[in-house]
């Protein structure tokens, strides 16, 4: 894969992890939690694991293309910041919008 076609395949995959804790009620989206419904602060502590889980994937690529250039504080603070804006449509779905019952 080429090195363009991998940056593309890192920011799909953190687009549904930041997305994935707002439209389900499961767990990480894999386990079924007991009948009442997820809290805010579960899906945030979900969101900040799969901050992780795709950071981990675009390590993995970055590894493979070469030599894994070394982060700061700044890195981090940045792809925190996007991950969380990358959220906010999910946020928005679960949140902001009424929903018909």
């Amino acid at each position: 894969m080429s090195q363009g076609a991998s940056v593309w395949v890192v920011l799909l995959v953190a687009l549904l992890a930041a997305n994935l804790p707002f439209l389900n009620e499961r767990l990480l989206g894999m386990v079924p939690l007991a009948a009442r419904a997820k809290s805010l602060a579960l899906r945030l502590g979900e969101l900040v694991i799969l901050y992780f889980a795709a950071g981990g994937i675009g390590l993995l690529f970055e590894r493979r293309a070469g030599q894994i250039a070394p982060q700061g504080w700044e890195f981090y603070a940045v792809t925190g910041a996007l991950f969380l804006v990358l959220a906010f449509p999910g946020f928005t779905w679960r949140y902001l919008l009424k929903h018909r019952k």
